[in-house]
């Protein structure tokens, strides 16, 4: 199966055949650029997409801490890999196929050019040698005419009695030339055609086979190089499915890592304040006057009188306590609070308020009896005003649970500030030692400054640290004081909510009708000592002791390295637990310094 044998006279289809392989080629070289600039714009769009919807860089405080964010953004980046995928896809095309289809169209091109052109030429030739042999053919055939004629002209003369002899003579002599002509003629004519006939045979034996074969030849490499590129553009996707099968599945994992209750509980982390709910309100008795009329006689004295309070002042007070939600009251005119007020009880269980200058009594009556502690109101206003006031270097401004995280972030920062200025105290004074011992590398009095200014950071921020512990200190101590208060307060309000309190019973008894609460002074200390809770924490787990803590600041609690204690609360997520020794002290320690192991039926508790 040769070209050259088939298809001999088939010169002017081969030629547009050629033609039509070049021209697919270039074809199919513009559908891989049409491709490789689909696959830019998509890999671009896919960008300017992930660049949209990425956050910006934001403050750490507002770094997105949800795991559906989180998740989102993990899924962000993975596209953002996956849009650069799609950018190999486009190099590797264009340069494994598109740019080696270019150079291979420019190189088959002048290559067919050569071979049209040796075939032309090869045709061209055997055109002029069959031309020289139909010449001599010609004039061979003209010199046979002319010689006939010759010869028919002197035997007519010779047969003719009346010629002359000179005529004759001169009649055979022209027959001679013309016979000597058409046998030069003849021999030239052989040659020509033995020529033309060898010339033809070359040509159509070995001249054409051998153009034809090198035109079947660069044919069928380039259907070989379209094969290639097509393989190559499968290549140039495959290569990366297994790198796209990676971010997809890094998408599926970013999916899997969103958990809604980690999510809920950032959002308590987030918005805690640590204040206490408000409690009840007290109630307005608008009766008492009408009780008081009837017992006038009996009931009141001038002096207690004068104690007595007017329904509408009563009540134009408390409700200016309330001043969350209307006006503040005037500095002339103090509110009704908690310590200045107290209720007492009518025959029907009707309350009233009344006044009372002991207001530390009236706190430690309002614990015991359960009543609801209006002070509430005033934290729920600090509350709803922490953003309002200025940021303070204590962050006093926030509330005590916010507080105590932002403290304990500094904290953090300033411990991995005081590590890197030690780490580079450490390098200069071995960056010192080397210079005393090899004086030619460097003078070892350069770094003394240096060494000093990074003494007196590292001591500055020791005493950083130290206040900022002092007061996260301060924070949890108020804060675990204010949890016991409030769980001792609930327990006496459940109690106390089955009974009547002993001093809302009422008398007739005028001197017992205002009654103030217990006549005792007791020391702040000793009124949050009084009331807080004396049975201990049940254990819910146990810890080993990993690293030794010193237990230095206030709350925390001391421990050896392999000792066992108990776990009577766990990691609210600032990195302390809190524990319990056998011997019934109690402390918070590094949850990272422990190994803990928590009881399956306790964890819920």
């Amino acid at each position: 199966m040769s070209w050259g044998t088939e298809l001999w006279d088939q010169f002017d289809n081969l030629d547009k055949h050629t033609q039509w392989g070049i021209d697919f080629l270039e074809k199919y070289a513009k559908f891989v650029k049409e491709r490789i600039e689909i696959e830019q714009n998509y890999a671009k769009q896919l960008r300017n997409l992930v660049k949209k919807y990425c956050p910006k860089r934001s403050p750490k405080d507002e770094e997105p801490r949800f795991t559906s964010c989180i998740a989102f953004f993990n899924i962000l980046n993975e596209l953002n890999d996956y849009a650069g995928q799609r950018e190999v896809v486009a190099e590797e095309m264009g340069h494994r196929v598109y740019g080696e289809l270019m150079r291979y169209s420019h190189d088959l091109k002048t290559e067919r050019k050569m071979h049209l052109q040796e075939g032309r030429k090869a045709q061209q030739y055997l055109d002029m040698c069959w031309k020289q042999m139909d010449n001599s053919k010609k004039k061979f055939e003209r010199e046979c005419r002319e010689a006939e004629k010759a010869q028919q002209s002197y035997e007519r003369l010779d047969n003719d009695t009346n010629a002359t002899k000179a005529d004759v003579e001169k009649a055979k002599q022209q027959l001679n030339l013309r016979t000597h002509m058409a046998d030069e003629n003849k021999n030239e004519y052989a040659a020509q055609l033995q020529n033309f006939n060898g010339e033809q045979h070359k040509h159509y034996y070995i001249v054409i086979p051998q153009i034809y074969k090198q035109l079947q030849e660069m044919d069928e490499r380039r259907t070989i190089k379209l094969s290639e590129c097509y393989k190559g553009f499968a290549d140039s996707e495959r290569k990366v499915i297994p790198i796209i099968s990676k971010c997809l599945e890094g998408m599926i994992l970013a999916a899997k890592s969103v958990d809604e209750h980690r999510d809920s509980q950032l959002v308590i982390d987030c918005f805690k304040s640590g204040f206490e709910p408000p409690g009840d309100f007290p109630f307005e008795d608008y009766s008492q006057n009408i009780y008081r009329t009837i017992s006038d006689g009996t009931i009141s004295t001038p002096k207690q009188e004068g104690m007595r309070i007017d329904s509408k002042t009563t009540v134009g007070k408390a409700k200016g306590k309330l001043w969350l939600f209307g006006k503040k009251p005037k500095p002339q005119s103090p509110p009704l609070t908690p310590t200045s007020l107290y209720t007492t009880s009518t025959p029907n269980g009707s309350q009233y308020p009344i006044f009372s200058i002991e207001p530390v009594h009236y706190c430690m009556s309002d614990i015991k009896t359960g009543k609801p502690r209006i002070p509430s109101f005033r934290s729920l206003k600090r509350g709803w005003s922490v953003k309002m006031g200025p940021a303070l270097e204590d962050f006093s401004h926030l509330p005590p649970e916010q507080r105590r995280k932002k403290l304990q972030q500094r904290i953090d920062e300033l411990n991995r500030e005081l590590q890197k200025e030690t780490d580079q105290k450490d390098a200069l004074i071995k960056m010192k030692d080397v210079y005393e011992k090899n004086p030619q590398m460097g003078d070892p009095g350069s770094l003394q400054p240096k060494l000093t200014e990074t003494m007196s950071n590292m001591d500055r921020l020791r005493m950083e640290i130290h206040k900022n512990e002092a007061w996260l200190s301060e924070v949890e101590g108020k804060v675990a004081a204010r949890s016991d208060r409030r769980h001792s307060s609930d327990i006496n309000h459940l109690v106390t909510q089955g009974r009547e309190s002993p001093e809302g019973s009422y008398t007739d008894d005028a001197n017992q009708e205002v009654r103030g609460p217990p006549q005792q002074h007791a020391h702040p200390n000793e009124f949050d000592d009084e009331f807080e809770d004396d049975d201990p924490l049940p254990a819910i787990g146990h810890c080993k002791a990993i690293y030794p803590f010193d237990g230095h600041n206030e709350g925390t609690l001391a421990m050896k390295e392999g000792e066992i204690l108990y776990i009577i609360e766990e990691d609210k997520g600032d990195g302390w637990t809190r524990a319990r020794r056998h011997n019934g002290e109690e402390g918070y320690v590094p949850t990272s310094y422990i190994d803990v192991t928590l009881e399956k039926n306790s964890k819920g508790s």
